[in-house]
């Protein structure tokens, strides 16, 4: 028996989990973990939701809230995703746990003191209309290197390269919308140039390690380890923990790393069991494709700066695309864990995610798909195996095993492929190989309505009735032994199969290896799996196009009100009427100008697709009716805080010329 630390990369609190969350980091890391504890090793599998950083604190800005509601918020909804998909955390925390705040602030002190991490003065982006320095999540512009925009100030997904926030085209806060200006401040850097070969040592000695993980981190290390800034000039996030500085914070990615230890020391506080133990032994992260870098680098030279002993692998889940199509959360094209799990089984989820593709390439979920493996594979081939295994036992022999002698050569073929199949699908397992091992339970399912096709029991219980016990029990001895090697990958089902065959739901590894004893009565049977009509995949299929369609009509400013509302909604909308002080277009679009509205009370913000009607020359001082308490939104990364009002065909402008400024309209 060894000590496994098993670690799941921290959600992001500021949205709920989608499917590839699951399919490149939770599902895998449960998988491993199960298997692990099945045949006797003393696992702890943790993670924690991820609540600092600047993308949280904007969403509260545009929500009107704290960033500490927003966090809550979020992992109260990813805590659930991840339970209603059985992935069985040992312990799941928060980065806001003052646990956390500690194990950070003196991992940071320690750091500090090694003269690893020293002050230096920087240049900085400054937003003179916010009055504040702008984190890098605070800006977004054009990537200095592919040029594409919407670049964030710290990554560009286009590329895929660590951004600084300077070095962006055409930056804009994205609190305001206005043009940044370079400012110096003080900030605290990690010598990661210090660590280029000891990491390089790490990387290319693990010969355990994915080569996608590997290759990854190795194109990153010929362009030479530079040092990494390590603060940020905010409040939302944990302090400096140094005499005399305010108003900075440790860089998210400064800290979320140790959410494994703060969650993993947490757990030590509950249980009273050392979880320093487990890291000793074994310790293998699992994480996504985005954040191969920060942990096979930047997580490897923080550990190694500190004296830990560094991870034992990093296995990276590569991307999920969605229909032929990148997943965007903003766009709606995207499956939520939630609403899945509102309509289909888990186990039908962490099958297909597991089985569609081998965990180191990317992959696409069809519904299409989706429905011809749930249908094919899981009730054709799976369910129809094990239940006509159970009906003709509960028929032929009134659901006791029978007993099996004089066996043929057809009988010891199958009974050596029984007996071989827990070796192969484990070994499979333990070496990351979760598809591949997945597909040889499935495969010798198939070969298990083969071998009973091929001996009619229907027919040999009235002409050989030892063939027909035969073959029963050797059917009955798959069932048992594919229930428990499913255990790891679809729980639910497992526990059901155990359930007819009247057996422990909670087996050991070895136990697949145990032959059924003669005579033990089995449970009635019941259908495993439901098959999923044309008619669903097709309604699944519209409401996800209907979701962008939407999505894209609201970004490019068409109007996609056209339900019915009653007197108290239309109250509830405050209309002024404004005039027009700026205008003008947006880069990108041909349909979008940027406008700057007077209401009398305020000025106001508002994207407005009225671009092919007016020019921007056309707007100034124009009288426009406005509804200002619209809930703020980005339509190509440009603030909106209202909407004018206009013909839906045309597009033209109603003209209040003869009311005042401010007047509302009833």
């Amino acid at each position: 028996m060894k000590k496994i630390f098993i670690s799941c990369a921290l959600p992001y609190a500021n949205g709920p989990c989608h499917l590839g969350h699951l399919r490149s980091t939770y599902i895998p890391a449960d998988i491993y973990a199960r298997y692990n504890r099945m045949v006797g090793n003393d696992v702890l599998l943790v993670s924690a939701s991820d609540e600092h950083g600047t993308p949280i604190a904007v969403k509260a800005d545009n929500e009107g809230k704290t960033p500490m509601e927003i966090a809550t918020r979020y992992h109260n909804i990813i805590a659930n995703d991840l339970k209603s998909c059985d992935i069985s955390f040992d312990n799941f925390s928060r980065t806001t746990d003052k646990i956390h705040y500690e194990i950070s602030q003196n991992f940071f002190l320690d750091l500090y003191n090694k003269d690893l991490i020293y002050e230096k003065e920087i240049q900085q982006l400054y937003c003179e209309d916010c009055k504040k320095f702008l984190p890098d999540r605070y800006v977004e512009g054009i990537c200095n290197h592919c040029k594409s925009e919407g670049a964030r100030g710290d990554h560009c997904e286009s590329c895929g390269r660590h951004l600084d926030a300077v070095d962006l085209i055409e930056p804009q806060c994205l609190t305001c919308g206005a043009t940044p200006v370079i400012k110096k401040s003080n900030h605290y850097f990690f010598r990661l140039s210090s660590f280029q070969e000891a990491i390089e040592e790490y990387i290319n000695s693990n010969e355990d390690m994915p080569a996608n993980v590997r290759n990854y981190a190795k194109n990153w290390l010929k362009e030479g380890l530079k040092d990494w800034i390590l603060s940020r000039d905010m409040d939302w996030g944990i302090p400096i923990p140094l005499e005399g500085v305010t108003g900075k914070i440790i860089y998210v990615w400064g800290e979320a790393f140790l959410g494994y230890i703060s969650s993993a020391s947490q757990w030590s506080k509950h249980t009273g069991e050392k979880w320093e133990d487990y890291w000793k032994d074994e310790t293998i992260h699992f994480i996504g494709k985005d954040i191969i870098y920060h942990h096979a680098i930047f997580w490897t030279s923080f550990l190694k700066a500190y004296g830990c002993k560094l991870p034992t692998n990093i296995i990276a889940g590569e991307y999920l695309s969605l229909e032929g199509r990148k997943m965007s959360t903003s766009k709606g094209w995207v499956i939520w864990v939630e609403d899945f799990l509102n309509s289909y089984d888990c186990d039908l989820l962490r099958y297909y995610l597991t089985v569609n593709a081998p965990l180191n390439k990317d992959t696409d979920f069809s519904w299409d798909d989706f429905g011809r493996r749930v249908n094919d594979e899981l009730a054709d081939v799976l369910g129809n195996f094990l239940h006509r295994t159970f009906t003709f036992t509960q028929k032929f022999f009134d659901s006791a095993i029978p007993e099996y002698k004089n066996l043929n050569d057809d009988d010891m073929k199958f009974y050596g492929q029984i007996q071989d199949i827990p070796d192969n699908v484990g070994g499979l397992i333990s070496e990351f190989k979760f598809r591949e091992g997945l597909v040889q339970i499935i495969k010798i399912a198939k070969e298990g309505n083969k071998y009973f096709n091929d001996q009619e029991p229907w027919k040999a219980i009235k002409e050989d009735p030892e063939r027909a016990a035969n073959c029963l029990y050797l059917c009955n001895e798959l069932s048992k032994t594919i229930a428990i090697l499913l255990k790891p990958y679809i729980p639910q089902t497992s526990e059901k199969i155990l359930n007819i065959m009247n057996l422990a739901i909670d087996p050991n590894w070895d136990d697949s290896k145990v032959s059924l004893e003669i005579g033990h009565n089995i449970n009635k049977p019941e259908p495993l799996f439901k098959k999923i009509e044309d008619e669903t995949i097709e309604e699944e299929k519209e409401k996800l196009y209907k979701n962008l369609e939407t999505e894209e009509k609201q970004e490019s400013g068409e109007d996609t009100m056209s339900d019915i509302i009653t007197i108290d909604d239309f109250g509830k909308m405050d209309i002024r009427i404004g005039n027009i002080l700026e205008a003008e277009a947006i880069d990108g679009s041909k349909k979008l100008l940027k406008l700057k509205i007077d209401v009398k009370e305020k000025e106001i913000q508002v994207v407005a697709g009225v671009a092919e009607k007016y020019s921007p020359e056309d707007l100034i001082n124009k009288k426009v009716a406005v509804l200002v308490n619209l809930k703020p939104a980005k339509l190509f990364g440009v603030k909106s805080e209202g909407m004018i009002l206009a013909t839906s065909d045309s597009v033209a402008l109603l003209s209040p010329d003869e009311c005042e400024i401010g007047e509302r309209i009833r």
